[in-house]
């Protein structure tokens, strides 16, 4: 198998160990923390916290070589970052919107949605993994889109309906690349084909994991902040609130 960026697929016995100091993540989590200083949004420090945490420990932790032998850990290694990270940033850096928005959140949801089945397909991610620009474009195009996504989410003066449609999109595409996965006659991701028996896995047998990790887990953040969304609207009696703000 090729080498990837997070290194050679671990043996599980030597999992634990795999601990890593990358420069790149290390650099990020600094420039997010600066960012942070220089600009004082009004989001507080423990989501900047969460967020930098969560981001490290995808990055630097065990669970970045486990992605090398386990299609299984880079999908969930993908739903935390666009569904844990992306969403504590945005509210670490939130701000008073203003001026015109001339991007609906309609058409960022489905940029996201776009970002993130691209990476996915099987021969672009066999280049993602391997080159180190590719493999730091898909990072950060998957948590550059999230965040947008979730910033505008978070904004006030988005409409009820436009936010809660963007989440439940979100959460079905996700699903639908899930069941794709998940339903697949073959495996379909070519530097797992030999990384995954240490760990009591079928190459096919990881695909579904990872599906199923796309299908359901990755579907609650989503749907709870829809819930959250809409619950001023559902305890209003009469339901006569407006989902247009």
């Amino acid at each position: 198998m090729a080498e990837v960026y997070c290194g050679p697929a671990p043996a599980p016995e030597t999992l634990i160990r795999a601990w890593n100091m990358d420069v790149t993540a290390l650099a990020l989590c600094a420039a997010a923390i600066g960012l942070h200083v220089v600009f004082r949004p009004r989001g507080g420090r423990l989501a900047l916290f969460g967020a930098v945490a969560l981001f490290a420990a995808l990055f630097l932790s065990p669970l970045c070589a486990l992605t090398a032998a386990l299609f299984s850990a880079r999908s969930l290694h993908h739903v935390l970052l666009v569904a844990g990270v992306a969403p504590l940033l945005a509210s670490a850096f939130s701000a008073r919107s203003r001026g015109r928005r001339p991007v609906g959140l309609g058409w960022i949801a489905v940029l996201h949605a776009g970002v993130f089945w691209t990476w996915h397909v099987p021969p672009v991610y066999a280049i993602a993994i391997a080159d180190p620009f590719a493999y730091w474009a898909m990072q950060l195009s998957l948590l550059g889109s999230g965040f947008w996504l979730w910033h505008r989410i978070f904004d006030r003066r988005e409409s009820v309906g436009a936010g809660i449609l963007a989440l439940l999109g979100s959460s079905m595409q996700m699903g639908m690349l899930g069941a794709l996965l998940t339903f697949a006659a073959a495996p379909l991701y070519a530097p797992h084909l030999l990384t995954t028996a240490p760990f009591g896995l079928a190459p096919l047998q990881d695909q579904q994991l990872a599906g199923l990790v796309m299908w359901v887990p990755a579907a609650l953040p989503y749907l709870a902040a829809a819930l959250i969304r809409a619950w001023p609207l559902l305890s209003r009696p009469g339901g006569s609130a407006s989902w247009s703000g």
